[in-house]
C-alpha cells in the first residue's frame, strides 16, 4: 500500500526561544502523520472510534538529529513495522525538505481496545482493519528488506 507522506510547515507557536522546533512538540507531530496515514488508508480515526475501538499509545521514542525552524516545510515517512492482530509498532522519519535532512526518526507502539481499554483482537470482531493493518504490516518489512 502506497501511502504518500504527511507534510506541512512548522508554525511559530511550535519553536522555543532558541527558534526551532521545541523537542515536545515531535510528538504531537508523530500523532499528525498516525491520523493521516490512517486516514489515507481509509480508516480515519473518528469511524475507527465510532466502531468502539480505541487506540492508546503504549510507548514514543525519538532521536533528534538536526532541528526543524519555524516555517521550514518537512514530511513524515510513516509505516507499520510490527502487527499482530492487537499491537502494531510504527516507524517515522521526519525529513525537513527546506534543509533536506532528516530531523527525527522515532518509533511508537499501540494496541486495539474498547471503550474500557480491553485489548481487541481485529482478526474476530473487525477484520475488515485487520486486512488493512496486515497489509500495512507485509509492506512495512519489505521496505526493512
Amino acid at each position: 500500500m502506497n501511502i504518500t507522506p504527511y507534510t506541512r510547515h512548522a508554525y511559530y507557536y511550535e519553536t522555543d526561544k532558541m527558534g526551532i522546533v521545541h523537542h515536545s512538540n515531535y510528538v504531537r507531530i508523530l500523532e499528525e502523520a498516525r491520523v493521516d496515514l490512517m486516514a489515507k488508508a481509509g480508516l480515519p480515526f473518528t469511524e475507527v472510534e465510532k466502531a468502539g475501538l480505541m487506540i492508546p499509545v503504549l510507548s514514543v521514542s525519538l532521536d533528534y538529529k538536526f532541528p526543524l525552524r519555524f516555517d521550514d516545510e518537512f514530511e513524515v515517512r510513516c509505516r507499520v513495522t510490527d502487527f499482530n492482530g492487537c499491537k502494531f509498532s510504527l516507524k517515522y522519519e521526519v525529513w525537513n525538505l527546506t534543509t533536506d535532512k532528516l530531523t527525527v526518526s522515532a518509533t511508537t507502539s499501540h494496541c486495539f481496545t474498547d471503550d474500557k481499554l480491553m485489548p481487541v483482537r481485529l482478526k474476530k470482531k473487525f477484520p475488515e482493519i485487520y486486512e488493512i493493518f496486515s497489509q500495512f504490516a507485509d509492506d512495512g518489512k519489505e521496505d526493512e528488506k
